[in-house]
């Protein structure tokens, strides 16, 4: 026999004749009529499962409402549950007014009230239903076929209005409620059915807020609700879509309103608890003409997401519409009592540049499975920092990027790569990088990232790389014209108000949240440039970046290297005397001369801290380097120097290669200390690459995806140990010696003495030449307590020639102790003023041998 469903648990009326009354399933024959006598048939129930799979809510109802001040309920007729108030007006096609207000908190039932004001005299009852969508078809029909909609009749009061109180189980929510309004004759015959004025029936949701357009992403809003909040100008609707468990498949989608969930450009909508959701995502609908596109079927990664939860790894499918999701998991409390930043000056830094993943990756690390590889890794190699002499690392990009680019691909700006936590996943990056630098800092390390803001891993036009922005909103967020650099469809809009916000709430993150000590910009050159590529003399994303008050007391550098096309692009480039800058033209002048083809005025140049670039702003603005993590590494540098390397500016020393020549050898091993020696005698700030110190090798390939993990077995060879410990002499001769190779400030000209062969004035522009001196005069106010801050004199010998130096005269009593002399054997090749085996020079000339360089200090005999 046909059966109605009635509310039950689910929901229940009061107020009127109905108040507390549960109604069960009953049979037709017996109760199969409302108060208007008409029958109805229904075979089946009106409301799914909560979290069934591919369910869909809609915010709020596909019609215009707009939200009415909170109304007062009849007194005595309901009682409103106390909690979160979200009341809606609608009006009627036959012009009535109609009121709803829903009323619910975290664990309380849901209260909905629904008052009618109507000059109509006839009986009033309301059919509703409860779903997930919003299927275009009739209430009536549902009943009549059994689908499973409901009826209930209103109270009418003694002003005339019409009112009617719903209760429904919080368990229920998220949903909306849809319902008609039907008139009933006095007869008990329905005389009409009444919509909204748009010809549709009335909607409103439950268990769902309209939310708040700030901040953007999830988050708690004062109310104690979960907000989300996206950006999308373009899109014409956005569903949030929540996932269960390790589902890959939506449990819930919510289709937000665009009338009532969206604020300018900003989607957003609340919930009451989020409890049995672990991740969320986005579907972005709009206009198929725009370029890149919106595709409902990808469900996007939220761009102010703070863990990201990545199926590319476990899926090893790029083609998947779902990627990646952000987590709905409470980020790991982490206990900073006792972390100090470092605050070094920039000019006292000496940096050590690496991969999280390749520095400890390799077995020989001597670490466990789960720690190699990891941020955990780093901190355990602290000591091999120490013994270095450095004082700040440079992190290669750590935050979430395509596996087959390479970190400098990201899709991702608030989160850390997941396989770089022990356990893998988003709260053990989290927590291992925020132990690893408080580790670092309690030792007086600085920790610096580098950014890549310019491009993301979304470029090229197939589904594989729809993972965040491009999905969400294409054109605001992507410079669109394929005629604006490389990277098709791939550069973003870094001086868009929207991207540039992003950027600048990302580094506020990482300097809040994880106590960073600065940043080095990847790509840089593009971060100058408009929408349609020109130069910008004032970018705003550069500018906001030096005056911002936060972010303006980090280190913040420069690096104009791209990564899209392996390229480097010198500009001249806006700084406010805030920012620094990677030195490429210090990279390519000291490579030059010492493989014999520089000139004398550009090695100069270098030396005394670059004042062609740097004159406004000082020495300590030059982070200087000479190999770097994309081209050769330094033993390669001096191994190989074929046709296909010439952009490299490399020198094999004669032979191509590996070799068991022992001359070639003995020069490959003076030039590696002349690159190191140059590199840390001259003003500004060395950069150190990962695996320098260990001779660390491509076999000669200058790309960066052949990059592979260092070998930590060979710190233990003769190479490395002389190599280590020459690193950690010059880093503290620029210590000691700080009033020259330290200063904030460019050197005094008459302070500086040159000298080219044969203490003939250098020949500055004669590519030929190939020996230059200098006698350096120490500032005696320098440090009054430093008895060894006398003179220094320096020279530099890239040719095949043994060169005569003429040591400048001294002062009676005073001698000149050579400090470094490359061509020697270890250890003899280094050594302190203080040391007793320090080699006092004979007369005033000393014979510098060919490709060499020296170091002497003038001191009291």
């Amino acid at each position: 026999m046909a059966s109605i469903w009635f509310p039950s648990a689910a929901a229940k009326t009061r107020g009127g004749p109905h108040n507390g009354v549960i109604w069960q399933r009953r049979n037709a024959a017996t109760h199969g009529r409302c108060s208007c006598n008409r029958k109805f048939s229904p075979k089946g129930t009106f409301f799914g499962s909560p979290t069934s799979l591919n369910s869909v809510v809609r915010a709020t109802s596909p019609i215009s409402l707009r939200q009415s001040r909170p109304m007062a309920v009849a007194s005595g007729k309901a009682q409103v549950l106390e909690g979160r108030e979200f009341p809606y007006m609608f009006r009627s096609e036959k012009g009535d007014l109609v009121k709803v207000v829903v009323v619910g908190a975290v664990g309380v039932n849901f209260s909905v009230h629904i008052e009618v004001l109507s000059v109509s005299q006839d009986d009033l009852v309301l059919i509703y239903e409860m779903s997930r969508s919003d299927p275009p078809r009739s209430l009536i029909a549902d009943i009549e076929k059994g689908i499973g909609a409901v009826i209930m009749p209103f109270v009418r009061d003694s002003s005339g209005r019409y009112t009617l109180d719903l209760e429904f189980d919080s368990a229920k929510a998220p949903f909306y409620l849809s319902f008609m309004l039907h008139l009933c004759s006095g007869a008990g015959v329905v005389a009409s059915e009444i919509k909204t004025h748009r010809k549709t029936r009335f909607c409103v949701p439950v268990g769902l807020g309209p939310g708040y357009p700030a901040p953007l992403g999830a988050s708690v809003s004062d109310d104690g609700m979960i907000n989300f909040s996206l950006f999308s100008r373009n899109a014409e609707s956005v569903v949030l879509c929540l996932y269960e468990g390790k589902t890959e498949v939506p449990s819930l989608e919510i289709e937000l309103d665009p009338y009532v969930n969206r604020a300018g450009d900003i989607w957003h909508v609340s919930m009451d608890s989020i409890e049995d959701y672990v991740s969320y995502g986005y579907r972005c609908k709009g206009p198929v003409e725009k370029r890149g596109g919106f595709d409902v079927q990808h469900v996007l990664l939220d761009p102010y997401a703070r863990m990201v939860r990545n199926l590319l790894s476990a899926q090893g499918d790029t083609m998947t519409p779902t990627k990646c999701l952000g987590s709905l998991e409470m980020e790991p409390i982490f206990d900073w009592s006792g972390d100090v930043h470092p605050r070094l000056p920039t000019e006292k830094l000496v940096v050590y540049r690496l991969n999280v993943g390749q520095f400890t990756r390799d077995n020989s690390s001597g670490l466990l499975e789960d720690v190699a590889g990891t941020f955990g890794g780093v901190s355990e190699k602290v000591e091999h920092f120490k013994e270095l002499g450095v004082n700040a690392i440079l992190l290669e990009p750590i935050f979430p990027f395509d596996i087959n680019k390479g970190p400098y691909f990201p899709y991702h700006f608030f989160s850390v790569m997941d396989e770089y936590g022990q356990e893998r996943n988003a709260a053990s990056a989290i927590n291992s990088m925020k132990e690893m630098i408080k580790t670092l800092h309690s030792e007086g390390i600085e920790v610096l990232m580098e950014v890549v803001f310019t491009h993301t891993a979304e470029g090229g036009d197939a589904d594989s790389h729809v993972i965040s922005f491009r999905g969400i909103d294409s054109s605001s967020y992507y410079i669109v014209d394929k005629n604006v650099g490389s990277g098709t469809n791939s550069l973003l809009k870094c001086n868009n108000p929207i991207v540039q916000q992003l950027m600048i709430d990302s580094l506020r993150h990482w300097v809040v949240e994880f106590h960073v000590d600065g940043f080095c910009f990847i790509n840089s050159s593009l971060m100058v440039r408009g929408q349609n590529g020109d130069h910008l003399s004032r970018p705003p994303l550069v500018e906001a970046i030096a005056f911002d008050p936060l972010l303006s007391r980090t280190k913040i550098v420069a690096d104009c290297w791209s990564p899209l096309d392996m390229s480097y692009m010198e500009i001249q480039f806006p700084h406010w005397k805030a920012w620094a800058e990677m030195n490429m033209r210090f990279c390519s002048d000291v490579r030059n001369f010492l493989r014999g083809e520089g000139l004398l005025s550009d090695l100069a140049t270098r030396l005394c801290g670059s004042g062609d670039l740097f004159s406004s702003r000082g020495p300590a603005f030059s982070f200087n380097f000479v190999t770097k993590n994309f081209g050769l590494p330094l033993v390669d540098l001096v191994s190989f120097s074929n046709a296909e390397l010439a952009s490299e500016l490399s020198w094999n020393c004669g032979d191509e290669g590996p070799t068991n020549n022992n001359t070639v050898l003995e020069t490959r091993l003076k030039q590696i200390r002349n690159f190191l020696f140059v590199l840390f005698v001259s003003l500004g700030v060395p950069v150190l690459n990962m695996g320098d110190e260990c001779g660390y090798s491509t076999s000669g390939s200058p790309l960066y995806d052949g990059r592979k993990p260092i070998n930590w077995d060979s710190l233990g060879t003769g190479f490395s140990k002389q190599i280590t410990k020459f690193i950690a002499y010059l880093g503290s001769l620029r210590i000691r010696r700080g009033d020259i190779f330290q200063s904030k400030h460019f050197l005094k000209v008459e302070n500086i003495v040159w000298f080219g062969s044969n203490q003939s004035e250098p020949k500055w522009d004669d590519p030929t030449c190939k020996f230059l001196a200098l006698a350096l005069k120490s500032e005696k106010n320098f440090d009054m307590l430093n008895s060894n801050s006398g003179d220094l004199f320096v020279c530099f010998n890239a040719s095949n020639n043994l060169e005569t130096v003429v040591l400048p005269e001294q002062s009676e009593g005073n001698v000149w102790l050579r400090l470094v002399d490359t061509s020697l054997a270890f250890p003899g090749f280094f050594s302190n003023s203080s040391d007793t085996n320090v080699q006092k020079a004979e007369g005033l000339s000393y014979e510098l041998k060919p490709h060499s360089c020296a170091l002497f200090e003038a001191t009291v005999d």
